[in-house]
């Protein structure tokens, strides 16, 4: 039977292109056919579909955005204040002063602050702030950091070039060719890469961006040699917490490295779920914002940041990082003993609270997707992945592991049958961006 959510999304497909606004939101990316796709409620750590199904989020919960989990009580009265107080107006709101006061406090390195609503456009703010700070132009990164025209541009020419760097398949279509050649990725922990770079270009390199943590942690010599490499050359260090910060601590994940950069960019985790970004950075940088145009009247209003001092101030006050780690070992080592006992090889890639598991089999995918679509079937929404929240108890670990160790077994024993395609009931996910017909 097909549910409601996939009626509405093929009727989504015909008048919004893609079907979703967010690519990691496509049921494409889950369970073709059968991801609920649409919510009607959420809350804690559970998700009303629109058929009221209530289901356990131990996916991707929020994409990353809602760290102390959907619908925080304490976020949701500061911004219902804040609503009936008027969210916009003609003066500026007062929080927002507030909010960079807290994030330079968070990161005492940091000495101004700019404020977005998304993720990538923060990024495309730093990367304006660097090139006007420094007079260049080329940049040179490593990881995945959204879809403006600067960073797909590193695929104009060399279409494969960001395939490495979290969503293979991006494609160029609108992006100027005049911008072919300023873009220069490397990869994580591959100190030599950067160095190469810096050798060919560093008289051009206006930033170095990466996360400083995503899959795995980094090494000493990598992330401090990328410190010692912009300075080297003169390039503005960006590091990319969009998905990171608030993870490990009550701010940027290279707080626990003990490496500064020289701008650092938060959004997703920043206010829960609100659309919120931070760009922070040391003053001899963040003034080239002037020299340049960077505005907007969304960046104005005061629900985002009446939701992030509210976020940040529950997230430090109550520790709630120490809960995240916690929650993501048990998760992490639950896969490998899940996979142990039923002779099911995984990898487990990660920090714990952005962990990932991926299957060692010729046909990963296609396991993955019946993975997915059987923990579905017990009222779980699982992918690969598992972002830990606030609001996920040890209660809900149990319930998943358990859920997870059956279908391991399901799963060895299909495997073994040969028959993990005839199982599905739909098409098997997709893998990275594809066009939709």
């Amino acid at each position: 039977m097909v549910g409601t959510g996939q009626s509405l999304y093929r009727r989504a497909r015909k008048i919004i292109p893609g079907g979703t606004q967010l690519l990691s939101k496509r049921p494409e990316m889950f369970l073709p056919d059968q991801w609920p796709t649409y919510y009607r409620s959420a809350k804690g750590a559970e998700v009303v579909d629109l058929d009221g199904r209530t289901l356990l989020d131990m996916s991707y919960c929020g994409i990353g955005a809602t760290v102390l989990g959907f619908a925080d009580p304490e976020v949701n009265a500061a911004v219902k204040t804040a609503i009936d107080l008027g969210a916009m107006s003609t003066l500026n709101c007062g929080e927002e002063v507030e909010l960079a006061e807290l994030l330079v406090e968070l990161h005492p390195w940091a000495d101004m602050v700019r404020f977005g609503r998304s993720g990538g456009e923060a990024l495309a703010v730093a990367i304006r702030i660097a090139r006007a700070t420094t007079g260049r132009d080329m940049i040179a990164f490593c990881g995945y950091h959204g879809w403006h025209d600067w960073y797909l541009s590193a695929n104009l020419g060399e279409t494969t070039a960001l395939d490495g760097h979290l969503l293979p398949g991006l494609k160029t279509a609108g992006v100027p060719r005049g911008l072919a050649g300023l873009m220069h990725p490397f990869h994580f922990n591959k100190v030599n890469e950067i160095e190469a770079i810096v050798s060919e270009h560093g008289s051009r390199l206006a930033a170095i961006v990466l996360e400083p943590v995503r899959s795995r942690e980094p090494t000493p010599e990598f992330i401090q040699g990328v410190r010692r490499l912009a300075d080297q050359c003169g390039a503005v260090l960006i590091f990319d917490e969009v998905t990171s910060g608030l993870r490990i601590n009550s701010g940027g994940a290279h707080l626990t490295y003990n490496v500064h950069p020289d701008m650092a960019v938060f959004a997703k985790a920043l206010a829960n779920g609100y659309p919120m970004a931070a760009i922070i950075g040391r003053r001899a940088v963040m003034d080239a914002a002037q020299d340049t145009f960077v505005s907007s009247t969304a960046w104005t209003e005061r629900i985002g940041p009446v939701a992030a001092l509210a976020t940040l101030r529950k997230h430090r006050d109550q520790n709630v990082a120490a809960h995240l780690v916690r929650i993501g070992q048990r998760i992490q080592q639950g896969w490998l003993d899940a996979s142990s006992a039923a002779k099911l090889p995984v990898h487990v890639s990660g920090i714990p609270p952005l962990g990932h598991f991926a299957f060692d089999l010729p046909n990963a995918q296609e396991t993955r997707t019946l993975f997915t679509q059987m923990m579905l079937d017990r009222g779980i929404l699982a992918t690969g992945s598992f972002y830990a929240m606030w609001t996920h108890t040890d209660e809900h670990v149990d319930c998943y592991l358990e859920a997870v160790n059956k279908v391991f077994h399901d799963l060895r024993v299909a495997i073994d049958q040969n028959a993990i395609t005839q199982l599905l009931r739909g098409p098997v996910a997709h893998s990275g961006f594809s066009r939709l017909t």
